[in-house]
């Protein structure tokens, strides 16, 4: 238990040197909360305002805002960490040498790694705050279950910021983000953000539900709408899953890259 609390301490360690980082650049994170908010004016209700009854959660009809409401949440959570684990890691550890000074510390690969990923919930956990409280101020949580909303958006960051962290200790150099950037792009599109995974080919449906925004979108869409089955705990353990495999490979990687 003593073990485990200095591990904890030492993880901590990161997010408070971040969070240092972080108030000299107020931007950097304000940004991310303006972006999910601006797709929900201008393609939810903006594009929805042409659309009617077609878009449906379990056979029921429900507005086109009410239903890229939640996936623009989901999508807030798995960017705020996705930019954290991948893009920011990258560069500390490749560039900055951050990790290596670190290293010369009592820290270890598994706490900096627990540290950043910890550090990146805080900030999707922030954007999808703000983004839950205009849903709410907007009635578009039809249903209490709501309220579990946020945790399953940190969920969210938690498999989204695992794999980012287990992603970033491959990447070569900042050419490789192109294929960073344009993977989050294809998961913005085609994850049930905008449109029923349905609508396309099941070889593509089989496609898009490996994906771990599917996920997201799907656990949110069914808490914010009230649609709550036994099948929602697939997309948590998805979710789990994920995130515990990205963090122990990064563990992994990082002690070989770092430590060798």
């Amino acid at each position: 238990m003593i073990a485990l609390m200095v591990s904890a301490r030492r993880a901590g360690v990161m997010i408070e040197r971040n969070v240092a980082v972080y108030k000299r650049l107020p931007w950097n994170i304000a940004s991310g909360v303006l972006e999910p908010i601006f797709y929900l004016f201008s393609i939810g209700i903006g594009v929805g305002a042409l659309v009617n009854g077609v878009f449906t959660v379990d056979g029921e009809p429900m507005s086109y805002a009410l239903f890229v409401a939640p996936a623009m949440m989901a999508q807030a959570a798995l960017s705020g960490s996705l930019i954290e684990c991948v893009f920011n890691f990258f560069g500390k550890m490749k560039f900055a040498k951050l990790y290596d000074a670190f290293l010369a510390t009592p820290l270890q690969p598994i706490e900096i790694a627990t540290g950043e990923l910890a550090f990146a919930l805080m900030r999707g956990g922030a954007y999808s705050a703000v983004f839950l409280a205009l849903m709410a101020v907007m009635g578009m949580t039809s249903s209490w279950w709501a309220v579990l909303a946020l945790p399953a958006a940190l969920l969210i960051g938690v498999a989204a910021g695992g794999l980012g962290l287990a992603v970033a200790t491959f990447l070569r150099g900042w050419q490789d983000f192109d294929y960073v950037t344009g993977g989050m792009t294809a998961m913005f599109l085609f994850s049930g953000t905008f449109a029923p995974i349905g609508l396309y080919p099941v070889w593509t449906q089989w496609v898009i539900q490996a994906l771990p925004l599917y996920h997201g979108v799907e656990l949110l869409r069914g808490l914010t709408t009230g649609h709550v089955g036994p099948g929602l705990l697939v997309h948590v353990g998805y979710l789990v899953a994920l995130g515990m495999a990205g963090l122990w490979l990064a563990n992994r990687r990082m002690g070989k890259l770092l430590l060798s």
